[in-house]
């Protein structure tokens, strides 16, 4: 029995490198980027890179609302679901993180990626970002994100939600049964979602951009799949049954502030065996690793310090940002710009808006104060 629970660790911890590493490379590929994406909205009035993004988020829609359907995963368990709507704190944290990682010049998935080609920059980002990643989980943030913001929420349980879906919304307030609403609001998300992306002719014609958002829409997944079904089963010791090798002991998928965190702590507690390696820390390495073979096979590796002493402080204040704002919106660019909207959790709609709201002001603000320059 043991065995079987060490294959069931080692099959999530595993496939999530596995998954992260394809992830890693496509994004490197496709230039794939939250900010960037964003960024050209803003400054250049490109859509591109954002229609593919929307296309991932469709996509990931689409398959995960499949598999809640046939009962394959449970999301109600998920982060994201739960009936607990810390709607401050998610909106706060929203906001923190898109100004961090807009001063960082990406967010912690551009900066792993970025690693992955040479940058040395993005790697004292990620370690600024884990550090505040982790005093917000269990540090002097963390008591300020417990004491001011989270007790700031909506508990839907308390009016009989099971969970915080929009699925659950649309039941509760039009008497559709659980299946039929999921159906129905899945549907029509995807089907606006994916009526946006195609309806630019330049996109459509883009074929790396189509795939690549198809692709990374796809590994989140497969993500869900592997965690919330595969490596769900009985714990031989205690006899429960569980969800192996993920940090939040739930189904997880890709999501890269958190797991920074508990990187670090493994990596300054090696001898602690009561920490081990997880799905969350080894789809962070896999996206380093994947977008270092991209690098390595395209000729584009390159070392690459700080620009100047204000690039320096810029990028600190942003990973500073970035580890706060990623754990108290519970969730990154990928954990709920993804991983989150793939649930159609509210909670991660909020998160989302906060992202783009921080990032969107803040990229205005460069843009004025270049201006007066």
């Amino acid at each position: 029995m043991g065995l079987i629970t060490a294959d069931l660790g080692l099959l999530v911890t595993a496939g999530g490198f596995a998954l992260a590493f394809v992830f890693g490379l496509v994004a490197a590929k496709t230039n794939f980027c939250t900010m960037g994406a964003l960024s050209d909205v803003v400054n250049m009035g490109h859509w591109g890179r954002m229609r593919m993004w929307i296309l991932a988020v469709a996509v990931a829609v689409a398959g995960t609302s499949a598999l809640s359907y046939l009962g394959l995963i449970d999301l109600s368990k998920s982060v994201p679901q739960r009936p607990l709507l810390p709607w401050l704190s998610l909106l706060c944290g929203g906001l923190a993180f898109g100004v961090g990682m807009t001063l960082a010049g990406g967010c912690a998935n551009k900066n792993l990626i970025r690693l992955g080609g040479g940058s040395v920059r993005s790697l004292v980002v990620l370690v600024f970002t884990a550090i505040a990643s982790y005093m917000t989980l269990k540090g002097l943030f963390g008591q300020w994100r417990a004491g001011f913001l989270d007790p700031v929420a909506i508990n839907l349980a308390e009016r009989g939600w099971s969970d915080q879906s929009l699925a659950t919304a649309l039941a509760r307030a039009t008497g559709l049964a659980a299946k039929p609403a999921l159906l129905a609001c899945a549907a029509a998300c995807v089907a606006a979602l994916t009526l946006f992306a195609f309806k630019d002719k330049r996109f459509r014609g883009n074929l790396q951009q189509v795939l690549g958002g198809a692709a990374l829409g796809l590994i989140i997944v497969l993500a869900w799949v592997l965690t919330g079904h595969l490596g769900h089963g009985e714990n031989p010791e205690t006899l429960e049954t569980v969800y192996f090798a993920t940090n939040t002991r739930t189904l997880e998928s890709l999501s890269f502030v958190a797991p920074l965190a508990y990187g670090l702590e493994l990596l300054m507690l090696w001898t602690d065996k009561s920490l081990h390696l997880s799905f969350g820390i080894a789809s962070a390495l896999g996206v380093v690793a994947g977008s270092a073979l991209y690098a390595l096979v395209a000729g584009k590796f390159r070392w690459e310090g700080f620009a100047s002493l204000e690039d320096l402080r810029n990028q600190l204040v942003g990973a500073l940002l970035m580890g706060f704002g990623g754990v108290t919106a519970l969730g990154c660019t990928i954990g709920q710009g993804l991983s989150g909207l793939s649930t159609l959790a509210i909670g991660s709609m909020i998160a989302v808006m906060g992202i783009v709201a921080g990032s969107v002001a803040t990229l205005k603000f460069m843009l004025w104060k270049m201006e007066q320059e």
